[in-house]
């Protein structure tokens, strides 16, 4: 198996791209989220991490989280999130499985593998917010932030981060231009 080269920094803060298998509005994400969050919950009770700002989309997320002092194993949480989920959502609504993934006893759900990011400073964290609060309106799933339900962009709004109308001129956002997905 592939060892792939990942930041392992204890306490490090980290934006996370993570796609389904079938790209293209599958829906299972958002379809399911009542799974999805159950799963990171189940995930962040026996392994600790801050989830600092999400957004949910119908076939990927985005997310920046906050690692442990004391831990650096974002994969393994990620391996189990992906599982928990995959594990939860009712059979007959995933994709066929190749079969590859039916030797490993995977269901056609995610892909295999995550991107990741280490934050580097406050600017880079606050272009990644700002992109992870835009993409449902990059997508054309929203016409405002505001209005996409499975985010936490409205959570940022309540704190004062953000106000209400921050996506209504899409040229005053300013994203980090390396991201396209």
């Amino acid at each position: 198996m592939s060892e792939y080269r990942r930041a392992k920094v204890k306490g490090g803060r980290f934006f996370f791209t993570v796609n389904c298998l079938h790209r293209g509005r599958n829906g299972i994400l958002i379809d399911n989220i009542n799974h999805l969050r159950a799963s990171f919950r189940k995930v962040k009770q026996d392994h600790p991490f801050t989830i600092e700002a999400v957004v949910v989309l119908p076939d990927h997320l985005h997310c920046i989280w906050t690692m442990p002092e004391s831990d650096a194993d974002f994969s393994k949480r990620w391996t189990l999130i992906k599982a928990n989920f995959s594990r939860s959502v009712p059979a007959g609504k995933t994709m066929p499985v190749s079969k590859s993934r039916q030797r490993r006893g995977e269901r056609a759900i995610w892909q295999r593998r995550f991107w990741e990011h280490q934050i580097r400073n406050d600017h880079d964290y606050k272009n990644h917010i700002d992109y992870i609060h835009f993409n449902p309106v990059k997508h054309g799933y929203c016409k405002r932030a505001g209005d996409w339900p499975f985010s936490s962009f409205c959570k940022f709004v309540r704190d004062g981060v953000y106000p209400p109308d921050w996506s209504d001129d899409p040229l005053h956002v300013k994203l980090p231009a390396e991201y396209d997905n």
